[in-house]
């Protein structure tokens, strides 16, 4: 598929059109962001691991029947994905209270909560991504009823799904931040989820030592980004550990004798 024009460049995503007017290319770029692009760096290596291991969830979010934007990985940094019509909506599930939640309410860090909780957030940097209800949502008709009970559905099975996923490596699934889109395709529209999956996505604690393994280490200053998203990857079975080589040791060379026929 040949890339074309860009049409879009975020925080840590670009994408280019093609030929096909349903399908884009998206480019994950090492840059790494926090509070509403306040503080930013680039880190080298981050946008070919968010890409693999955003491959690998969606592929395996397919395979449960939850309809997503990704076609295939192109190479190591790009994507081919459906081009879909963004909802202007942040949809955040948490699992345990941290972050901005403990800050508004109060509530201690590291809470468990008894269900997950779904907020929604309005879409826009400027405004610094507010939350929102989903009376919200609704009365602004940035989604409608029918497209918000669908989502939350489908959320609930995405959380189920990573949370079994993820501890069976033994990473606790905190919460996550995901985007959905309006797909188009020969006359019928769909909402599907349209975004990455990955640790900038999502916040992932180790389940023993509750080390961050998520981008809370690039806004909190804890270091060693990179090293924690491939912890992920490699637990995940993307990466590989490094194989158990051993240098050969020769030994000095011995004259062999040949018996002489008879």
């Amino acid at each position: 598929m040949k890339k074309g024009k860009k049409i879009y460049e975020g925080k840590a995503k670009i994408v280019f059109a093609t030929e096909n007017k349903n399908l884009v290319i998206q480019h994950f770029k090492d840059d790494a962001t926090a509070f509403n692009n306040q503080k930013r760096a680039k880190i080298e290596g981050k946008g070919v691991l968010n890409n693999r291991i955003s491959e690998y969830i969606l592929t395996n979010l397919s395979q449960i029947g939850i309809k997503n934007h990704l076609v295939k990985r192109i190479n190591m940094r790009e994507q081919l994905i459906k081009f879909v019509e963004i909802i202007p909506v942040e949809f955040i599930v948490r699992n345990i209270a941290t972050g901005s939640l403990t800050k508004r309410l109060g509530i201690e860090d590291g809470t468990v909560l008894d269900e997950p909780l779904i907020e929604y957030c309005l879409k826009d940097d400027k405004l610094g991504d507010p939350l929102i209800s989903k009376e919200h949502i609704l009365a602004f008709k940035w989604s409608d009823k029918k497209e918000v009970e669908k989502i939350d559905k489908y959320l609930h099975r995405i959380n189920d799904f990573m949370v079994g996923m993820f501890r069976g490596v033994g990473i606790k699934l905190v919460d996550f931040k995901v985007e959905f889109g309006r797909y188009k395709n020969n006359g019928k529209t769909e909402v599907i989820l349209a975004d990455e999956i990955s640790p900038d996505t999502c916040r992932l604690w180790d389940i023993n030592t509750e080390k961050k393994l998520d981008k809370d280490r690039f806004r909190n200053n804890l270091g060693d980004l990179i090293e924690a998203y491939q912890d992920v990857a490699r637990r995940l079975g993307i990466l590989h550990e490094q194989s158990n080589i051993r240098p050969i040791k020769f030994t000095k060379p011995r004259a062999v004798r040949f018996k002489k026929n008879k």
